[in-house]
């Protein structure tokens, strides 16, 4: 129903556990619909069917469409296995409906595409190189920006290389997300030290049980999902510090005004739109 688009079903059916062709699915049932729907983007996981001549009044409630939180530029190294690029990207999106991608074009990577990716960013780059035998490039990692321009528009903003100049923009706001790190107390210490590392917030710790203690904080979701290269993702660091034994959650709370600038990365005196990247003044 969100997408409003319209299919003849060519069958329906359910699963026993084999696919079994029957005439209806009625109340309660769990079943399957066949209707040569070509793109994923109608028929997105946890919408609503309904029937065309008898139309529910509502959707089902819960339904919310995912939205990408990390975005990077993906160049293929070979310009000729852009097209490969994109079969790959329409193919991996059929089992990520979270998934989103545009074409994008620089004067020094060619042809690529702006991907937006909901879980982990490097887990979804290694299936494509992968699955797909694609040697590709990875432009540096970001989040969606909320930008404050001093016309009162606020527009959001997740290509560094579209960032409003300095002279138009009064502020950016960036995600903040409140993270809970689960650990033997042995190890509190050092991922306090990880979390305020990376600009995070103190807000709460309590002990679970004698051993064991939550730990609260608040801090960028650029922070908390990866860093630079040379530093390394977020949860690896903290796997590494308890030794696999702590654990942790993350929820999004909202936008937070900080003091970031755009870093472009210039060779041979040119700036590299694609490389270029939002980061904090400090």
């Amino acid at each position: 129903m969100a997408s409003s688009k319209d299919y003849f079903a060519d069958e329906v059916g359910v699963l026993s556990p084999n696919q079994l062709q029957v005439d209806e699915l009625y109340a309660g049932e769990v079943g399957y619909l066949s209707a040569s729907i070509r793109s994923v983007a109608d028929a997105r996981v946890g919408d609503t069917i309904t029937h065309y001549d008898r139309k529910a009044e509502s959707s089902l409630p819960g339904y919310e469409e995912a939205t990408p939180m990390v975005f990077c530029g993906l160049f293929p190294v070979d310009a000729d296995q852009f097209p490969e690029l994109r079969d790959a990207l329409e193919k991996l999106q059929l089992n990520d409906a979270a998934l989103k991608f545009e074409p994008e074009t620089s004067s020094a990577m060619g042809f690529g595409f702006r991907c937006g990716f909901l879980g982990l960013l490097h887990m979804e780059i290694e299936r494509l190189e992968r699955e797909y035998n694609l040697s590709l490039i990875t432009t540096a990692p970001s989040v969606v920006y909320r930008v404050n321009c001093v016309d009162n528009e606020t527009v959001e903003c997740s290509n560094p290389s579209l960032l409003p100049e300095p002279g138009q923009r009064r502020s950016i706001e960036e995600p903040v997300v409140k993270i809970e790190m689960l650990t033997p107390k042995d190890y509190i210490g050092s991922l306090m030290e990880l979390a305020q590392d990376r600009r995070g917030e103190f807000k709460e710790m309590k002990y679970i049980t004698e051993n064991r203690a939550s730990i609260i904080y608040e801090l960028p979701l650029a922070e908390s999902m990866f860093i630079s290269q040379m530093v390394g993702d977020f949860f690896d660091q903290l796997k590494s510090r308890s030794k696999g034994y702590a654990s942790m959650e993350y929820t999004f709370i909202g936008y937070k005004e900080s003091e970031l600038i755009k870093l472009d990365i210039q060779i041979n005196g040119e700036p590299v739109e694609p490389l270029s990247t939002i980061v904090h003044r400090d």
